[in-house]
C-alpha cells in the first residue's frame, strides 16, 4: 500500500464526528444547519439512523463512485411537522426562505413562477415579440414575393383561343371565339379623348395615385371571405395587370394577392402613359374584340385613331361588361339584355362619361354638345363562319353554358373548349329548307309590300326521349338578323295552348260549383275527353260557381270563335271536347279552364316544360287560348311531354364540353313526370283527331301517326303549328315584326293579306313547314305508335242530345251539320277532301284554325299582363330557350 494514499471521504450525514457537530449545532443554537438539512434528527446522524462504518477505498475513482452510491440511495428526509411555511413548495427552505431560480427559458410559456390562470396568461414581452416576429416574417416574404413577380408583357399575354363546336355526330361546325385577337397600337394612335373617357369614368386620380386603392382591395377581399364574386381592379393599373393576367383567371385570395403585387410593381416601375396603352390594348370591350383598335373595327369599322369624342365614350360603356351595353342586344346570355334595354343602358353611360370629361376639364361644352345620342354602330356579326343558322346554334350553346353556370362568359371568351352540341346538321339544314321554300313560294315582298314585308319564320325540333335540341330555324341569316326565333319571339302562341287546359282538366278535374274556389283534387272531377261544353259564338262565361265573369270595368265577357261560329248541338250548342279540340272552338275550352281553375291551367303548362316569366296573368278567361309567348323551343319541348308519356325533361344543347383539363361538362338526362301516362296519353289521342280530321290535315305524314295543334292568335298577328311523332316534337311559328333596331316598340303587324291568303292560319304556312321538314327528318326510321289511352274521367255536362251539329250564330251560314261524336272518335282518316266538308273548315292550305285569341266582346288582354293587375314586361326578349323573359 502506497504511503501517498490519502484518507477516504468521510460518508455524508453519518459517522460520529458528524453527530457531535450535530450535537455541538443543537446546543448553541446559533450555528447553520448544514446543507440539505431539514431539521429532523436523522440530518444529523441521529434516531433510527444507522452508522456507516469506516472504509478505505484503493484510488479516487473508486471512492467517487462510493459517494454517489451513497447520495442515490439515501433517503428523501420526512417533511418537518413544523417549522415550514404552508404552500412552500416540497423540500424547500424554512420559514421565509425563496425558491432557488430554475433555469432560464427562451420562450417563458407557460410562464414559470406562476400558478392557476396566471401560467397561462402570456406576458406583454411575449405578445410584442410575437407581433414583432409575425409582422416580420410577412415583410420578408412581401419583399420577397414582390421581387420575383414581374412586369406583365402584353405581346405574350391574353390571347384568346379558338372553340371548336361539334353537331351532334361529331364533325366540326365552327372553330370559332378567338377569330378577333387583339391589335397593339402605340398610344399616339389612340385619341385623347378615349383616355380621359376611362380616366373620367374609372379613375380620375390615375395620373397621381400609386396604382393601387387600399379600399377597393379591401371590398374584394372581403366579399371573396363572403363566397360572393371577386370584384375587378379599382384603378387603371390594377385593371391592366388583370387583364394581362388572362392565363391565370382563378379567383382566389392568392392569385388577388399577386395581382396587388404586380399592380404595385406596374404603379413604380412603369410610366403612366404605358399604363395607359397597356390597358386599352388589353381591355375586353365586346363582339371577340381585345384592344381598342379591334373594338373600333368591331363597332364602327374604323381605325382607333379616327374615333370621335362620343364614340370614345360608347366604347368606354363596353368597358362595362358589352353583354348590357351592347346596343345590338344580347338576349342568349340574358333576357335583360335586350336590344332596347341596352341601347338606354348604353346611351346613359356614354352621356354619363360625357359629362363627366367636362367636369374635369378633359372635353369643352360645346364639344360634349354634338353628342347626345349613340353613335351609329355596325353588324355585330362580321364573321361569315357564323352565317346563315351557325351563328343562332353556337349563341344557342354558349347561352346553354353560360344560363346553367358551366363556364362564365370571360372563359367562353378566352376560348380553348371544345363543344358537343346535340344539332343535327342534317335536320338543320331540312328545316331551313322547309321554310325557305316556303317563303319563296309564297312570301312576295316586292309584289305585296304592305302584306309581306317583315315576315319572320322560327322552328325547333326536340327529342321527347331526351329533350335534346336537334334543329332550330333562328331566322334568315344570324349575321343580318340578331334575335333568334326558335329562343325568343314574343309572339303569342294561340290555340296552340288549349293542350294544357285540357291536362289540367285531365289532371286536376273541375272544381264542385257548391264548394269553395280553393279544391283538393279528391273533391273534384276528373274530365274525360267526352265531356260536352259549349261551342255558342258570343257566349258569356262563368265563374266555377256559376256567376258571370266581369272584367275590372264590371263589363261581362263575351267569348267569340273565329269567323263568329257557334258550334255544336243546338239549341244549346254542347259539343265534346275531343272534337272542340279537333276544330279549335274557343268558347269551350274558355269556359273548361274557368272550370278547372287558371291557376290549374297556369301550373299544367309549367309541369309541361313552359318557363314561368312566359306565361301571362290568369286574372283573363282568355289565357285558356293562348294569349302566352313561349318560345318554339320551349313549346316543342312541352308537347314532347306529351309524346313521350308526361315524362318531362328541359330542353338542351349541349351535350358535353372538353378543354386540355379533360372533361367540363357531360349531361345527364333528368326526366320528371309531369302527367301520369293515363292524361299524356289521351291529350296525345283527342291531338290525333285534329291532325286527322281537323284543323291540321296539312301536317298528316305519310304512314305515321301525328298529334298536334295550330294556332292563331288575335288580331291574326302569329299563326302557328306543335306537333309530334313519338320520336320527334317540333313547333314552326310566323309572324311579322319589324325588328328594325328603329323601331323600338317591337309591334307585331296584321298578316290579313299575307302571302296572298285572306287570312293566316297555323293550319297554312305553319302546318305546310312542318310537313315537309318531318317527311325529311324521318326518313329512314322506323314509324311508331303512340300508346292506346286507357279510358279516363266522367262526361261532365253530360245530357241527352240529338246529333251534335255545327251551326252558325244568328249572324253566320248555316253549314251542313257535323259528324256525330261517334263517329269522330271511331272513323278512319279522311282524305284532305272528306275533311273540307265545310266552308269554315276549309282553305286552299287543308283545314283551317277556327280557334286562337279571336277574343270577346271585351279586349282580349295582351301578353304584357303578367299578373292580371296590368303589370307589363317587355315583348320577345327571351332567355334561354324560353319566349319572353323565360
Amino acid at each position: 500500500m502506497s504511503e501517498h494514499r490519502r484518507k477516504p471521504p468521510q460518508p455524508q450525514g453519518g459517522g460520529r464526528a458528524a453527530a457531535r457537530r450535530g450535537q455541538s449545532g443543537s446546543s448553541s443554537g446559533r450555528r447553520a444547519a448544514p446543507r440539505g438539512a431539514t431539521g429532523s434528527p436523522a440530518d444529523y446522524g441521529l434516531g433510527q439512523q444507522p452508522v456507516e462504518e469506516e472504509r478505505s477505498y484503493s484510488g479516487r475513482a473508486e471512492a467517487r463512485r462510493a459517494a454517489q452510491r451513497s447520495t442515490g440511495s439515501r433517503r428523501r428526509a420526512p417533511e418537518p411537522a413544523r417549522g415550514g411555511r404552508r404552500g412552500a413548495p416540497p423540500g424547500g427552505p424554512g420559514r421565509g426562505r425563496a425558491a432557488p431560480p430554475g433555469k432560464k427559458r427562451i420562450i417563458d410559456y407557460p410562464r414559470a413562477g406562476k400558478y392557476g390562470a396566471a401560467r397561462w396568461v402570456p406576458s406583454w414581452k411575449l405578445v410584442t415579440g410575437l407581433f414583432i416576429g409575425f409582422f416580420g416574417s410577412m415583410v420578408a416574404a412581401a419583399g420577397i414575393a414582390y421581387a420575383m413577380v414581374g412586369v406583365p408583357d402584353l405581346a405574350k399575354t391574353a390571347t384568346a383561343q379558338n372553340n371548336v363546336f361539334y353537331w351532334s355526330d361529331g364533325s366540326e361546325m365552327v372553330a370559332t371565339g378567338g377569330e378577333t385577337n387583339r391589335q397593339i397600337v402605340n398610344l399616339s394612335q389612340i385619341p385623347k379623348e378615349m383616355q380621359y373617357a376611362v380616366i373620367s369614368q374609372e379613375n380620375k386620380t390615375f395620373y397621381t395615385d400609386s396604382g393601387i386603392d387600399p379600399k377597393g382591395i379591401a371590398r374584394a377581399l372581403f366579399n371573396m371571405a363572403r363566397g360572393g364574386e371577386t370584384q375587378g381592379g379599382s384603378t387603371i393599373t390594377q385593371q391592366y395587370v388583370k387583364n394581362a393576367m388572362l392565363a391565370d383567371q382563378s379567383q382566389t385570395v392568392s392569385r388577388k394577392f399577386k395581382e396587388i403585387l404586380v399592380s404595385i410593381k406596374v404603379g413604380s416601375t412603369m410610366k403612366k402613359d404605358e399604363i395607359m396603352q397597356g390597358y386599352l390594348n388589353s381591355a375586353y370591350y365586346g363582339r371577340g374584340a381585345y384592344g381598342i383598335q379591334a373594338a373600333a373595327r368591331a363597332y364602327f369599322n374604323k381605325d382607333a385613331v379616327d374615333l370621335d369624342a362620343g364614340q370614345c365614350a360608347f366604347l368606354a360603356a363596353m368597358l362595362k361588361g358589352a353583354t348590357y351595353y351592347d346596343p345590338a342586344g344580347a338576349t342568349s346570355f340574358d333576357e335583360a339584355a335586350t336590344p332596347q334595354a341596352n341601347q338606354k343602358r348604353a346611351l346613359a353611360q356614354m352621356q354619363n362619361t360625357l359629362d363627366k370629361m367636362v367636369q374635369y376639364g378633359h372635353l369643352s361644352a360645346s364639344e360634349r354638345a354634338k353628342f347626345t345620342t349613340l353613335p351609329k354602330w355596325q353588324n355585330p356579326r362580321s364573321n361569315n363562319k357564323l352565317s346563315g343558322q351557325v351563328g343562332y346554334l353556337v349563341d344557342l350553346a354558349k347561352a346553354y353554358l353560360v344560363n346553367k353556370k358551366i363556364l362564365t362568359s370571360d372563359q367562353l371568351e378566352t376560348g380553348g373548349y371544345s363543344i358537343y352540341t346535340t344539332f343535327d346538321k342534317k335536320k338543320v339544314k331540312q328545316l331551313q329548307t322547309a321554310v325557305t321554300n316556303i317563303q319563296k313560294a309564297n312570301i312576295k315582298p316586292k309584289q305585296r309590300p304592305k302584306t309581306d314585308t317583315h315576315v319572320q319564320f322560327g322552328g325547333a325540333s326536340v327529342d321527347p326521349t331526351s329533350g335534346a335540341i336537334e334543329a332550330i330555324y333562328g331566322g334568315g341569316d344570324a349575321t343580318k338578323h340578331f334575335t333568334n326565333n326558335a329562343d325568343s319571339t314574343g309572339a303569342q302562341v294561340g290555340s296552340t295552348f288549349k293542350p294544357f287546359v285540357l291536362a289540367a282538366a285531365m289532371k286536376w278535374g273541375v272544381r264542385d260549383p257548391e264548394g269553395p274556389e280553393e279544391q283538393p283534387q279528391d273533391e273534384r272531377t276528373q274530365v274525360s275527353p267526352k265531356s260536352l261544353y259549349s261551342g255558342k259564338n258570343k257566349l258569356k262565361i262563368k265563374e266555377y260557381n256559376g256567376d258571370f265573369w266581369k272584367d275590372d270595368k264590371g263589363k261581362e265577357w263575351l267569348q267569340t270563335n273565329d269567323g263568329n261560329e257557334s258550334l255544336g248541338n243546338p239549341p244549346d250548342y254542347r259539343i265534346d271536347l275531343r272534337e272542340a279540340m279537333q276544330f279549335s272552338v274557343n268558347s269551350a275550352y274558355v269556359q273548361l279552364g274557368m272550370d278547372v281553375g287558371l291557376d290549374k291551367v297556369k301550373e299544367s303548362a309549367e309541369d309541361a316544360g313552359i318557363l314561368p316569366g312566359s306565361l301571362a296573368g290568369t286574372s283573363f278567361p282568355s289565357f285558356s287560348i293562348g294569349i302566352s309567348d313561349p318560345s318554339a323551343i320551349r313549346m316543342a319541348g312541352a308537347y314532347a311531354t306529351f309524346a313521350s308519356s308526361g315524362e318531362q325533361r328541359d330542353p338542351y344543347s349541349v351535350q358535353r364540353v372538353t378543354s386540355r383539363d379533360g372533361t367540363v361538362y357531360s349531361h345527364k338526362v333528368v326526366s320528371k313526370e309531369a302527367f301520369t301516362p293515363q292524361v299524356a296519353d289521351n291529350v296525345t289521342d283527342v291531338l290525333k283527331t285534329v291532325v286527322d280530321k281537323g284543323t291540321g290535315t296539312s301536317a298528316r305524314l305519310t304512314g305515321r301517326q301525328v298529334a298536334g295543334k295550330t294556332g292563331t292568335t288575335d288580331g291574326n298577328k302569329s299563326a302557328w303549328f306543335v306537333g309530334y311523332t313519338p320520336q320527334l316534337s317540333t313547333a314552326i311559328t310566323m309572324f311579322r315584326l319589324d325588328d328594325n333596331e328603329k323601331n323600338k316598340q317591337r309591334e307585331f303587324l296584321e298578316m290579313y293579306g299575307t302571302g296572298g291568303q285572306e287570312k293566316i292560319h297555323g293550319a297554312s304556312f305553319p302546318a305546310e313547314i312542318w310537313h315537309d321538314y318531318m317527311e325529311q327528318a324521318l326518313k329512314g326510321r322506323p314509324a311508331k305508335d303512340f300508346p292506346t289511352p286507357e279510358p279516363i274521367g266522367e262526361i261532365v255536362n253530360d245530357v241527352p242530345s240529338p246529333t251534335p251539329s255545327i251551326t252558325p250564330s244568328e249572324t253566320a251560314t248555316s253549314p251542313t251539320p257535323s259528324p256525330t261524336p261517334s263517329e269522330t272518335l271511331t272513323s278512319p282518316s279522311p282524305s284532305p277532301s272528306e275533311s273540307c266538308k265545310f266552308s269554315w273548315q276549309c282553305s286552299t292550305n287543308g283545314g283551317t284554325d277556327t280557334g286562337g285569341t279571336d277574343g270577346g266582346v271585351t279586349p282580349t288582354p295582351t301578353a304584357t299582363d303578367t299578373s292580371g293587375t296590368g303589370n307589363t314586361r317587355g315583348n320577345g326578349n327571351g332567355g334561354l330557350f324560353g319566349g319572353s323573359g323565360g
